[in-house]
């Protein structure tokens, strides 16, 4: 896969002085916030601090979040997890961003291999690993079977798209200025933030250990709400030329099928 290559990589940090700083956007999740905060506790580099922001849940994860030193519990009203991130960035003290969502699960190894790609100063925007987290892996159900393969796929999103999942996502302060906030719900945030970073001449690291696990939708309802939300992604960002529409059309029409 490409390398990063960064558009200036000049006034950079060493990453053995630089701060970590863990975003997370929350809303009504507060037992999969808690394991999500178990992870990185647990994680073999740990962040410098964690800022979680609230996005309207209707009671504030204040219990989980005081259970866990250096974690920081903002309030972001505007709906959308892109709003979110960009309040949690605001007060973010890290020369080092890490974002991951609140139903995710951070590999021991996610922080610390961040931190070993960002040994090179080269290296700007990192995207990394996200698996299926399993109930059982030795009986797969039919949803986690079929996430395992089509759900995830970031090494590709970089190679062929220019972008990689907010979920698991790692930049620099410097680029994160640079290419400005994360976008509202009107468009897929992590693909339109990816390539105003790569339209701006940088480029992504796919790091396969900077791994995290997402859990498996419960029902196929919700696996073809999700393939409608990037239907209407696809389209918005393809409808300026022919091809984009044609494209748009075929995949709709093969899910139909």
């Amino acid at each position: 896969f490409p390398e990063v290559q960064s558009a200036d990589s000049a006034n950079v940090l060493p990453v053995g002085s630089a701060r970590i700083s863990v975003v997370i956007p929350h809303l009504n999740q507060p037992a999969m916030l808690a394991r999500c905060l178990a992870s990185l506790a647990a994680g073999q580099r740990k962040p410098d601090e964690i800022i979680v922001v609230d996005n309207g849940s209707g009671q504030l994860p204040q219990a989980v979040c005081a259970a866990y030193p250096g974690v920081t519990l903002l309030q972001e009203l505007t709906p959308g997890p892109g709003p979110a991130r960009n309040l949690g960035v605001s007060h973010a003290t890290g020369d080092i961003l890490a974002f991951i969502d609140a139903d995710c699960l951070a590999d021991p190894a996610w922080l610390a291999a961040a931190e070993t790609a960002m040994a090179d100063p080269e290296a700007q925007i990192l995207g990394g690993d996200v698996r299926i987290a399993l109930v059982d892996p030795d009986r797969l159900t039919m949803l986690e079977a079929y996430e395992s393969i089509y759900a995830y796929r970031m090494d590709r999103y970089i190679a062929d798209k220019g972008f990689t999942g907010t979920g698991n996502l790692v930049v620099r302060r410097a680029v994160m200025q640079a290419v400005g906030p994360f976008a509202g719900l009107s468009v897929a945030e992590d693909l339109d933030w990816g390539q105003r970073a790569t339209g701006l001449g940088y480029r992504i690291r796919f790091v396969a250990g900077m791994r995290v696990y997402h859990p498996a939708r419960d029902q196929f309802a919700e696996l073809w709400k999700k393939w409608d939300r990037h239907m209407a992604h696809e389209y918005h960002v393809g409808r300026g030329s022919l091809r984009g529409r044609l494209v748009w059309a075929v995949k709709t029409v093969a899910m139909g099928i």
